[in-house]
């Protein structure tokens, strides 16, 4: 098998012609991706469930909106806590996964890590494609993979961020973020 390069931190951005209704319109954040496979979280997704109606000491330190994300169509009855800390050092109980962005270990006390969250999100599920499967998918067309910015993970309007992701890029991408819901209806 062929060494697969590394898209960990960046981020899958569902192509119109992705035909996956999980993953319709999807921006995924790449966690991991390596030879054994990769796995993500769907970053716009929200769900109306209310973080302290399941992780109730958590529920404070959620960013706006203040609710749990379908990451993906895996494991939906687990959470994944991410957040952005500036700064080169993060405090016990958070993972680095790339940049600024990295992983909570829910299991912690949230006092341990409150002072230095710049945000969180929780995620239930993840987005999970095994050795080689992502690589088939980026081949067939169905995703752009772009850059991550940190105010990715915590968007205040993660209903938008498909069209703003797209529209940032600075290439023919950006003329992606206007194409239409229902292409037929043009």
């Amino acid at each position: 098998m062929t060494e697969v390069s590394s898209l960990t931190g960046r981020l899958l951005v569902a192509t119109p012609a992705l035909a996956d209704p999980n993953f319709d319109r999807a921006v995924v954040l790449l966690l991991d991706h390596d030879d054994e496979g990769s796995l993500g979280v769907v970053l716009n997704r929200p769900t109306p469930v209310g973080v302290g109606d399941i992780l109730e000491p958590w529920a404070p330190l959620a960013g706006e909106p203040g609710v749990v994300f379908q990451g993906g169509p895996v494991s939906l009855d687990s959470a994944l806590g991410v957040a952005v800390i500036p700064g080169d050092e993060g405090p016990a109980g958070w993972r680095r996964v790339y940049g600024a962005i990295g992983l909570v270990d829910l299991e912690a006390p949230p006092e341990l890590l409150g002072a230095a969250l710049g945000s969180l999100r929780i995620f239930a599920g993840y987005a999970g494609w095994g050795p080689g499967q992502l690589e088939n998918e980026l081949d067939d067309g169905a995703w752009y993979v772009v850059e991550s910015e940190p105010g990715d993970v915590s968007s205040p309007r993660p209903e938008s961020l498909w069209r703003a992701v797209l529209r940032r890029q600075r290439s023919e991408l950006a003329m992606f973020a206007t194409y239409p819901d229902d292409p037929s209806m043009n």
